[in-house]
């Protein structure tokens, strides 16, 4: 039987925040509860399921996964890799056909730049492993580098953003490696690191230069004879490393002269569109002078500073702020603060208090709100996701945002949580009573991320400039390791 041996490491590394991330953050499958996974509808699952039909016998180690958030302690990278490289050492002893890791490709420590890349080294470096094919899948907000490329035989990224097709992207990878195994061709994979960096915003897929971009990565597979896959690698800008931003890959059979014009073709394209990906973003009072609610479903008011699925605190409080300034009736928020939950410990279900909400997490934030508010539940934050292709899956379907509490304050309805969720399903809301398409206003603590959820329901949505650690406006960041010149950083537009 064909024996595969799974592994992976996902973290997105925010260098600019000064939080820092430890194992503790961290969710850690190993062994059968690895292989458990399956149905979860993650990256994990697409390559289990993918096994399955293969009929390949899995040999589980461990998977590391952990939202966005600040540096990753080193120490994390290499408790990973001391409970990673026996079952593979073992493995190899035993008699393995290949590897396949699942991945985000962001990951920061506290010592390297590109774990990403150090992991494959290690690998390679175990005697029999250079002999193996190396598959996997990564996200599109990855910093994909030549080393990455060089020492693996076929790593696939993301093709949509919002992430629809997390599963289907380590499927694809899966069947690569399925490809491999039977034909006993190796690929050869060729990466091109562009001197551009888009902040979050600017690399959704359903327009602009990634929608481009990605178009032209499916044509290049279809006419170039040889390409298998094509990846267009949106990057992570807040990760102060040299590769962050954009980036392609070519998993290719055939000539590798025709691959390298392929990618000069893409990094073209991405440059002449390269002002595409900085997003126009309004100003909040702009937004709500005069605003009237419309019947048709709320206004999303879309603060990509705050990001909470690119690291950032999801407590900032200017869209809070400018929602009761502007005494919007039927609004909501969501605010992250487990300080303000855990003060209405002993507050009856609709009873009063004064709490100091959000404003704790980032030092751009001019600081919490104190509000008097009224109780209307409180939960253990627990919840079903509405659709198994939010891009939150990878955490699996069942949610936990922690001990959450709803409070309400004049017109404005204040969903507070223990931990950071990125806003990625509805039934993060409906969980706690609360229909979202009925709310007036929401904030919207994203970048791209929340479209699939929330776009369906909106009566409009506006991006809005707010202060929070990951700004769209990445000249106001004080990079200190990106390879320079780079646009937006170096280049005037035009």
């Amino acid at each position: 039987m064909t024996r595969i041996f799974l592994a992976g490491i996902f973290h997105e590394t925010h260098s600019f925040t000064d939080d820092r991330t430890g194992i503790d953050n961290f969710i850690i499958h190993r062994g059968q509860a690895l292989l458990d996974r399956i149905g979860d509808g993650s990256q994990v699952d697409g390559f289990l399921t993918t096994a399955k039909r293969e009929g390949w016998e899995v040999v589980p180690a461990a998977t590391y996964l952990c939202g966005a958030s600040g540096m990753v302690e080193h120490g994390v990278f290499e408790a990973f890799w001391d409970e990673t490289r026996p079952v593979l050492v073992q493995a190899i002893a035993e008699g393995l056909d290949g590897i396949f890791l699942s991945l985000h490709g962001a990951m920061v420590t506290t010592e390297l730049e590109d774990p990403d890349g150090e992991l494959l080294t290690r690998i390679r470096a175990i005697p029999g492993a250079e002999k193996l094919p190396i598959f996997g899948v990564y996200d599109l907000h990855a910093t994909l580098t030549e080393k990455m490329g060089e020492l693996s035989e076929g790593l696939v990224c993301y093709r949509q953003c919002p992430h629809d097709d997390t599963y289907d992207s380590a499927v694809r990878a899966a069947e690569l490696l399925a490809r491999c195994l039977e034909t006993g061709v190796w690929p050869r994979q060729h990466v091109r690191v562009t001197p551009i960096v888009w902040p979050p915003t600017g690399t959704g897929t359903r327009d602009g230069p990634m929608h481009a971009l990605e178009e032209a990565a499916r044509r290049i597979e279809r006419d170039v004879p040889g390409v298998l896959a094509v990846n267009v690698v949106g990057g992570y800008s807040f990760a102060d490393v040299r590769d962050a931003g954009v980036a392609f890959g070519i998993i290719t059979e055939g000539d590798d002269a025709a691959a390298k014009a392929a990618l000069d073709e893409l990094a073209a394209i991405a440059w002449e569109m390269r002002e595409g990906g900085i997003p126009r973003e309004h100003e909040l009072d702009e937004v709500l002078q005069g605003f009237v609610p419309n019947p048709e479903g709320p206004m999303l008011l879309v603060e990509p500073a705050d990001n909470i699925g690119g690291g950032g605190p999801g407590d900032c409080t200017d869209v809070m702020r400018a929602l009761l300034k502007h005494d919007v009736p039927g609004a909501g928020v969501v605010i992250a603060d487990a300080a303000a939950v855990a003060a209405l410990k002993h507050v009856p279900v609709g009873g009063r208090a004064t709490l100091a909400i959000g404003g704790k997490g980032s030092r751009l934030d001019p600081g919490p709100v104190n509000l008097d508010v009224e109780l209307i539940s409180r939960s253990d934050g627990r919840f079903e996701l509405e659709d198994d292709k939010s891009q939150i899956v990878v955490l699996g379907r069942t949610i936990d945002m922690g001990d959450a509490a709803v409070v309400r304050h004049r017109g404005l309805t204040i969903l507070l949580t223990s931990r950071r969720l990125a806003p990625m399903d509805l039934g993060q809301w409906r969980s706690q009573g609360i229909d979202p398409e009925k709310l007036s206003a929401i904030g919207i603590k994203a970048a791209v991320g929340h479209r699939r959820a929330y776009d369906k329901i909106a009566s409009s949505s506006f991006t809005v400039r707010t202060r929070g650690p990951c700004t769209s406006d990445l000249r106001r960041l004080p990079y200190k390791n990106i390879r320079r010149p780079v646009f937006p950083l170096d280049f005037l537009p035009g």
